[in-house]
């Protein structure tokens, strides 16, 4: 069992997911911090997290309660604060998606993270699961030949209630920087330019726009396409979206319910207006720890290891600024090129 002590922060909806793999990995909690102390106490009474603390001041949690790292389950907006305070009081952070709700504190939580040596790596959770792991593995191998084109849908009627409803871009801030970071992965490089535009569908119940069509220019021309909603009633795609990416050699879709498949160009000698394809074997990954808890294992192998989690704030940096790009492609109805740190 470990005995890293650890301070969480947010005892809201999110932390109900988090902390079953804090306790499942044995983590000496010593505090949870929320600015509604009952909901921290709740938190700890469900949990049965004995060593714990219910704290509604961050700073007084760090000056008083010892721990190596800390968990942040917090808003968007309140991500850097809470990060660099952990930070610069020698704590490493794991926290929720986005990175920040801009890119300003996002190059601030970088420059924070380089100055103090601590660690802050982003929980993009959808890269520990198996199927994802099956792509980018897939695609590494090049028995798709050169990637040239991938496309996800993503199309769900989500009723949330609570700080999304009065996001100013909901979709592409809060949602689309699962498929934005997926994207990376699987290619294995980065964006480079994005034509985005967002709208608000008639009847949506979102105040901000709750629907984009993106189109990125990846590394190496690759054109990445995106199409979401999330006040889309019916039919509803997984929460992983459905694609379809294409390589010189063949194709590889991956939507909901099924696990990836693809098909490959045969025998190419045999001229016809369809070329003679074959089934293309995807062989499924083992993921041990899939999801919230495989970014937190990640955490503790750094912890323990040293190792670089994939997610480190800096390489993070390239999902959010997708996401950025692509909202000020909208408010500049233009294509623009992709932020660098």
């Amino acid at each position: 069992m470990s005995n890293e002590r650890v301070i969480v922060v947010g005892a809201g909806g999110i932390a109900g997911a988090w902390l079953p793999h804090v306790v499942s990995e044995g983590l000496d909690v010593v505090a949870v911090v929320d600015l509604k102390r009952e909901n921290a106490e709740r938190r700890i009474d469900e949990f049965k997290l004995s060593g714990a603390r219910a704290m509604s001041d961050l700073h007084e949690a760090l000056a008083e309660r010892r721990a190596d790292f800390l968990i942040d389950l917090t808003i968007p907006e309140a991500h850097a604060k809470v990060t660099c305070a952990a930070m610069e009081a020698g704590l490493h952070v794991v926290g929720e998606k986005p990175m920040a709700a801009n890119l300003d504190d996002a190059r601030r939580m970088v420059e924070t993270s380089r100055r103090t040596g601590k660690m802050y790596m982003v929980s993009q959770s959808r890269r520990w699961d198996a199927n994802h792991e099956s792509i980018r593995q897939t695609i590494a191998s090049g028995r798709l030949g050169r990637i040239t084109e991938m496309h996800c849908d993503f199309f769900i009627g989500a009723h949330f209630g609570g700080f999304r409803d009065a996001m100013e871009s909901p979709l592409i801030l809060d949602m689309a920087i699962h498929q934005f970071d997926l994207a990376r992965m699987f290619l294995g490089g980065d964006a480079e330019s994005v034509w985005c535009e967002e709208f608000n569908p008639s009847g949506s119940w979102y105040a901000g726009d709750a629907s984009a069509m993106a189109v990125f220019r990846m590394a190496d021309g690759v054109r990445f396409g995106f199409r979401g909603s999330w006040c889309a009633e019916g039919c509803h795609t997984s929460w992983n979206g459905n694609w379809r990416i294409i390589g010189t050699a063949g194709t590889l879709v991956y939507a909901q319910d099924e696990s990836p498949r693809g098909e490959v160009v045969g025998d190419r000698s045999q001229a016809k207006f369809n070329l003679p394809l074959r089934s293309l074997d995807v062989e499924i990954a083992e993921v041990k720890k899939p999801g919230m808890h495989g970014g937190l294992d990640e955490m503790l192998r750094f912890l323990r290891t040293g190792k670089i989690p994939q997610t480190e704030c800096a390489k993070n940096f390239n999902s959010l600024a997708m996401v950025h790009a692509a909202m000020r492609s909208h408010r500049d109805a233009a294509r623009v090129e992709i932020e660098r740190l």
